[in-house]
């Protein structure tokens, strides 16, 4: 799997904007195959910085509803969250 095909999209909430400010953490929706060492690599490679730790979150498939009735799949993903060297930021959330 190719380091760019791993960064689906990031995760931008406010619990995430808050733990960017915080913690030095950022949040990414990743590939369900992508494990932890693939995940920081990619990181890596795509914001230059250095990554410390990441935590994989898997979030499960859910059934929306219309009216009484189970209608709408939500699928599951992989959120991974990466927590950067003190003193370094990614550019692409500042701002945001």
């Amino acid at each position: 799997m190719h380091v760019y095909d791993i960064l689906r999209r990031p995760v931008v909430t406010e619990k995430s904007n808050a733990q960017g400010d915080a913690h030095n953490q950022y949040s990414f929706q990743v590939d369900r195959r992508a494990n932890k060492i693939q995940i920081k690599d990619a990181v890596e490679t795509a914001f230059n910085v250095k990554v410390m730790s990441v935590r994989v979150v898997n979030i499960p498939a859910r059934m929306g509803h219309y009216g009484r009735r189970p209608v709408i799949k939500k699928s599951a993903w992989k959120k991974a969250i990466v927590t950067v060297a003190p003193g370094q930021t990614i550019q692409f959330f500042e701002g945001v």
